[in-house]
């Protein structure tokens, strides 16, 4: 009988040689190996080895045992006819084997991502997934789901999303546990912004647009520009930056319009936005020509053409006069037609005055374009200017005969059918222009009165005119309107003469007196709208008469009817009237005042006052003498509103203030100097070369004059020059001896504050002390704002109020000016 000795189960994880030995009892003729299919284990195979050991024993080896291994194997050992069988179960446990766990792993953002990781063992493993050494709880957010094949599946993976995954594996049976770490790259889709989605440019004004547009993504996406599916390169025409963000366009056309794309791509895909380019192009006038008409015989028609994008809108002007589109004059004479880029202007009767300069304005919303044209008009002469001239026997005049005619005019003067000037005619001249033809006439007598005939011919046609020369009057009477009278001064308002004889008034005389007494009369020069004139120096409360005569070149005419009035009794002074003047300096003003009516009392002084408005405090008072006619303001608030009253003031009282307000200018901003060109070594070496100079000047003025210095002491020592003589020295001090004697010290008068020396002539302004108003040259006041204030009394302007003499200060003859 034989006997197996078989170990019960021979467990192999991963082993690559499995060995199994059997021993039989007793000797055995043959020992077999079956496999778990059944078939006979032969010897020689690779993967199975099978060996007999000895008589009793045979071993089974099997190399790179896989789980394909597993299952029970039959061992038969044969002795004659008597045969037995032992079996062995083979168990195989894999090892925990990632088969296909890639990393990293890339999907795109908003895709549903799944993570391969493909682990095989025997039994099964466990999988756990984990994000950022977190363990992933599918139960908590429905985003994660761990599917069948363990794969980890991501709704709607996010950017967020993006990171380390672990794939971890375990067979808790056996303890055994093994991790693949797996990176997951979460790429997005670009995304585009444009700077504008539309851009203007201009056409033809070598103008440069940019086109711009932004690519956001992972990765980092690259950016193209197309137009009409063709990519755009950097060349002539265009020019990308580094990234291709941005396109530039080089000196835009009218054909450079349309839509640019600009197309983002990445491993996510690609993405495009438009850029719409629109391009306008200036007007430009292309048509527009010189034109030649006879008045009254012809139509003329001027054309106008013009390009521009958008189109542009003519416009005709002759002139001031402006022709719209599309416009027709009262008269029919002149319409206007437009039709796109063209525009006519007809002239259906020309006349002389429609002859000179046409503008053609083309204009859009991008700019316009101005040309002129010139329309020649050919007409016989107009003869224009007065008919009639006054003049009177002695007293030269023109007579001007204006010839209008294209072409030019020859013009001819005559007197009685006889052509000027003649034999007879010694006090008749002619004067010609281009633009007109003038006879002068001086009459001797009445018969020199009289017509004159121009005459003006051209090519065209001719024109004659008559002219009278008439002698000329004195003016009629003005009539008074009114008298206003004050207490020193009468405002007399009048009507200009009926007549003025023919001859321009020059002059208005004006003549008052008190009843019974010598008339007084004044000139007064005439003006454009004079209507008025002001006596001055009246007594108050005096009857006074008054009466006007106009002047003209012949003469005075007659009075008027002498007109009474009544002088005021003596009162207050009117406001002065204020005017104001910045200076240079910006917050320095002058306030100039003139004088009113005194009110029939000589002024005494005025007063000034003023502050800002944005403080209720004034400045104190400011008395200034009768003759003050301004006053300076130094020192004001930058940028500040003053306001600034002055009154008069006589025996009466005071005046009303005269009120002026103004504003400073605002404080002007440092200007850095500029630097000089030459360094400071240049300088130094200046400065030591002129002092050097210096030096040497110096020792050669001693050499010669006294005979001493660096110089004088070369000479002697290495010249063998002799030094200075005695009688040098005696010479010296003879020299000394005399000037000590004959001198004549400087007379130095020492004067206190309060004593005043006047000058030669006795008359010269006193010195300058600490209570004299501070005056410009012409004995002005200056006021300095941020000084003391000001005493009311004149005497006692502080500091504040300074004067300058208007002369200097006169010394004695025989002073020295120490």
């Amino acid at each position: 009988m034989l006997c197996y000795e078989i170990a019960a189960e021979l467990m192999v994880i991963f082993l690559l040689c499995l060995s199994v030995c059997l021993s039989v009892t007793g000797d055995a003729k043959e020992i077999d190996w079956f496999a778990p299919s059944g078939e006979k284990l032969q010897p020689g195979r690779p993967d199975i080895s099978v060996s007999k050991n000895d008589e009793s024993s045979s071993t089974l080896t099997i190399y790179n045992a896989n789980v394909d291994h597993a299952g029970m194997y039959k061992c038969v050992a044969k002795s004659g006819e008597k045969e037995s069988e032992g079996t062995v179960i083979v168990k195989i446990f894999q090892k925990l084997t990632f088969q296909n766990a890639p990393t990293p792993q890339e999907f795109n953002e908003g895709d549903n991502a799944d993570i391969i990781c493909d682990v095989i063992s025997s039994p099964p493993p466990t999988i756990i997934w984990k994000f950022k050494k977190t363990r992933i709880q599918p139960e908590t957010d429905v985003r994660f789901k761990v599917l069948s094949n363990n794969h980890l599946q991501i709704r709607g993976i996010k950017k967020t999303d993006e990171g380390d995954y672990t794939c971890e594996g375990r067979i808790m049976a056996r303890g055994e546990i093994d991790l693949r770490v797996i990176k997951v790259i979460v790429n997005v889709l670009p995304s585009i912004r444009t700077r504008y989605t539309e851009l203007n440019a201009t056409a033809d004004i070598n103008q440069a647009v940019m086109l711009a547009c932004y690519a956001d993504g992972y990765p980092e996406p690259t950016v193209t520009w197309a137009r009409a599916n063709i990519v755009l390169e950097s060349d002539g025409k265009y020019n990308l930056n580094e990234d291709g963000s941005e396109l530039t366009i080089k000196d835009v056309t009218k054909l450079d319009e349309g839509d640019y794309q600009c197309i983002a791509r990445n491993k996510a895909g690609e993405r495009s936005e438009e850029v719409s380019l629109s391009v306008f192009v200036q007007p430009k006038i292309t048509f527009l020509e010189n034109q030649t008409a006879s008045e009254l015989e012809e139509q003329i028609t001027l054309t106008c053409e013009a390009t521009g994008d958008p189109t542009p809108n003519i416009i005709w002007s002759f002139g001031r006069r402006v022709f719209t589109e599309n416009e027709q004059s009262l008269d029919g004479n002149v319409i206007v037609r437009s039709d796109a880029r063209v525009s006519s202007l007809t002239l259906k009767y020309v006349q002389f005055t429609d002859a000179g300069q046409y503008l053609c304005t083309a204009r859009n919303s991008i700019g316009q374009d101005i040309q002129s044209m010139y329309l020649e008009v050919r007409y016989a002469p107009k003869i224009q200017g007065p008919a009639a001239v006054f003049t009177w026997e002695g007293n030269p005049a023109n007579i001007t005969c204006e010839a209008l005619a294209h072409p030019g005019a020859f013009v001819s003067w005559f007197r009685d059918g006889q052509l000027l000037p003649s034999a007879n005619t010694t006090n008749v001249k002619i004067y010609n222009t281009p633009a007109a033809s003038f006879l002068e006439v001086t009459p001797e007598s009445q018969n020199d009165f009289g017509s004159y005939n121009c005459t003006a011919t051209n090519v065209i046609g001719t024109e004659s005119k008559e002219f009278i020369l008439v002698q000329a009057d004195v003016p009629s009477a003005p009539s008074i309107e009114r008298v206003e009278p004050y207490s020193s001064t009468a405002k007399v308002e009048f009507d200009e003469p009926a007549s003025s004889g023919g001859v321009p008034i020059l002059k208005y005389k004006a003549e008052w007196r008190i009843a019974g007494q010598d008339w007084t009369d004044k000139e007064y020069i005439a003006g454009d709208g004079l209507n008025f004139i002001t006596i001055v120096g009246l007594k108050p409360e005096t009857t006074y008469e008054v009466k006007i005569s106009a002047i003209n070149g012949k003469g005075a005419g007659e009075s008027s009817p002498p007109e009474s009035f009544k002088t005021q009794p003596v009162r207050e002074p009117n406001p002065p009237k204020l005017e104001v003047k910045p200076l240079s300096t910006g917050n320095e003003m002058k306030v100039h005042w003139i004088k009113q009516d005194d009110g029939g009392s000589p002024i005494k002084h005025y007063l000034v006052r003023y502050r800002a408005k944005n403080r209720q405090d004034w400045k104190p008072e400011i008395r200034l003498p009768n003759g003050s006619e301004y006053v300076v303001l130094r020192s004001l608030d930058w940028n500040t509103e003053y306001e600034v009253y002055v009154i008069a003031e006589n025996q009466r009282g005071r005046s009303e203030p005269g009120k002026l307000s103004f504003r400073t200018l605002p404080e002007p901003t440092a200007i850095p100097e500029t630097s000089s060109g030459m360094s400071t070594g240049a300088i130094v070496g200046i400065l030591i070369v002129v002092f050097i100079l210096l030096l040497f000047g110096v020792d050669v003025t001693c050499y010669f004059l006294n005979k001493c210095g660096l110089l004088m002491c070369i000479a002697v020592n290495f010249c063998g020059k002799s030094g200075p003589s005695a009688k040098g020295k005696d010479i010296e001090e003879g020299k000394a001896a005399f000037t000590k004697d004959e001198s004549k010290e400087p007379i130095v008068e020492v004067r206190t504050e309060e004593e005043h020396t006047p000058n030669h002539e006795g008359g010269g302004p006193t010195e300058p002390n600490e209570t004299t108003p501070l005056t410009d040259p012409d004995g002005k006041i200056v006021v300095d704002d941020k000084s003391k204030a000001p005493e009311t009394e004149v005497n006692k302007t502080p500091a504040e109020v300074k004067t300058v003499p208007n002369e200097a200060p006169q010394t004695n003859g025989n002073e020295s000016k120490a």
